[in-house]
């Protein structure tokens, strides 16, 4: 498979792939074109892996891991109430709009490996044991990942966990 046949077929998924890890299209979107630009220069030797939309998909991860250390580095993050209270949202009168939107929200807030095993779990329909190779980590390590970052989640939706049992 050429590098423009592998484009053509899977670049939609993998912008909705980077888009999900990442909580932004736009940031998503960018760091599809840096690892697709990396990728095209060295697309024999990607090619000829056993599969090579997972490697791709592995190269999505690590430059979204490098961008946000590049970006922690120079700038300071502002806290959730900081950031609604500059950028407030449109009011929309859709109930299921502004859940997803707040979802979004507290997934973005998580800690990048924790949002990275969410979407990875339940995006993508992943085993633990999946997760943790293409993380390079321990299945132990992928579950605590996601239990830390579903007790957040949960502690921030007191109410939808009372209704449910949780």
């Amino acid at each position: 498979m050429t590098f423009e046949e592998f484009l053509s077929a899977r670049l939609a998924s993998l912008l909705r792939y980077a888009t999900v890890l990442a909580c932004d299209p736009h940031l998503g979107e960018d760091i599809v074109q840096e690892v697709m630009a990396r990728a095209q220069p060295r697309w024999s030797r990607i090619a000829g892996a056993e599969v090579p939309e997972a490697y791709v998909k592995r190269m999505i991860i690590n430059e979204l891991a490098s961008w946000r250390r590049r970006r922690a580095a120079s700038v300071v993050p502002l806290s959730l109430a900081a950031l609604d209270a500059v950028a407030e949202p449109q009011a929309d009168h859709s109930a299921a709009v502004d859940e997803r939107d707040a979802m979004i929200r507290r997934l973005a807030g998580l800690p990048i490996r924790q949002r990275i095993v969410l979407a990875l779990r339940f995006y993508e329909g992943r085993t633990d044991a999946e997760i943790a190779d293409l993380l390079g980590c321990r299945v132990v390590t992928v579950r605590s990942h996601a239990s830390r970052a579903l007790a957040t989640l949960r502690k921030d939706f007191p109410a939808a966990t009372a209704r449910i049992g949780g």
